[in-house]
């Protein structure tokens, strides 16, 4: 069966029985309509949650020791891939390239579709050694349909690299899924307009992408509780936020998260003075021993303080 054939196969090509006649339908029910398949999308990324914990592990596993997680699509599911990547230094204010989005007919493809740029496996291999991948990062391969050649190239290069590579797509047993080292396969079904795949496929794609960066900053320490602890003070907003953050993570009134903060110098050393009762330069060593683990910094003073070490530990 040649390439274009088996498109008639695939999962993502399938007609929807439940939109049929959807043209000939109300406003509100096609509304209804859509919403009731959308509600079935949460359900088939629920299906992959092992999946999807095994590639926190392993993502988070290669950032701690230097590495770096890539993101490459072409289409829709490129611009979700480019989406995530961009949005995690501002919710984490980690370093611009720790997460990257790499989309096959590069920045202008982002406003205005390149369709044909997603053929070209030679083009997915060459984006990726453009921005430098090793052998240290992490590739994850986006294609609803899993037979995008473009990432297909992308995988096929990281692999010769020796990379650990992912599979993300919406279609059971895809060339991506066996290509890759492991997959991730959310299947959502058939789109309510047949292989309109920004729709379902789309949905559970950013479900998954969301998932797996959130639960990577977790994993990484850039969360206290479900406070975004590595939030910077550079505009009023965030000054604001940071403070609120602190005053939620702490106990203390506004007014005392703000000499806190001066005295600290970021969030995650302040938690640790007021909640462990040490001085900053205490307080930035317990983070640096746990990998600037807040919680785990907590516990380590803690821990220390019970053992008899107490100049070591919280109030030392």
């Amino acid at each position: 069966m040649d390439r274009k054939s088996s498109l008639d196969t695939l999962l993502t090509e399938q007609p929807n029985p439940a939109s049929a006649g959807i043209d000939a339908r109300s406003t509100s029910e096609i509304c209804a309509i859509i919403n009731e398949q959308d509600r079935r999308v949460a359900g088939s990324v629920a299906a992959v949650l092992p999946s999807i914990a095994k590639a926190v592990e392993m993502i988070a596993a290669r950032l701690g020791q230097g590495g770096r997680l890539f993101y490459i699509g072409a289409g829709t599911s490129g611009r979700l891939g480019v989406l995530d990547a961009a949005e995690c230094r501002p919710t984490f204010n980690v370093p611009s390239d720790l997460v990257q989005g790499i989309i096959a007919g590069g920045p202008r493809a982002l406003a205005r579709a390149t369709e044909d740029s997603e053929d070209d496996a030679a083009s997915g291999a060459a984006d990726l050694v453009a921005r430098g991948f090793t052998s240290k990062d992490v590739l994850m391969g986006i294609a609803a349909s899993g037979r995008t050649p473009y990432v297909l190239g992308a995988i096929a290069e990281a692999r010769r690299l020796g990379a650990y590579t992912i599979g993300l797509s919406c279609t059971p047993n895809s060339e991506l899924a066996r290509a890759a080292d492991m997959d991730i396969t959310p299947l959502p079904g058939p789109e309510i307009i047949t292989g309109s795949t920004r729709m379902k496929a789309g949905t559970a794609t950013k479900l998954v992408l969301n998932m797996i960066s959130t639960a990577v900053m977790i994993r990484l320490g850039y969360v206290y509780g479900n406070l975004m602890v590595n939030v910077q003070p550079t505009n009023e907003k965030l000054r604001h936020r940071g403070l609120r953050i602190l005053s939620q993570a702490t106990g203390v009134s506004s007014a005392q998260a703000m000499d806190l903060l001066e005295k600290a110098g970021s969030i995650r050393a302040a938690i640790v003075m007021n909640l462990c009762g040490v001085d900053r330069a205490r307080a930035e060593e317990l983070l640096r021993e746990t990998q600037n683990r807040v919680s785990a910094a907590l516990e380590k003073g803690r821990t220390l303080e019970e053992e008899g070490t107490p100049e070591k530990g919280c109030n030392g």
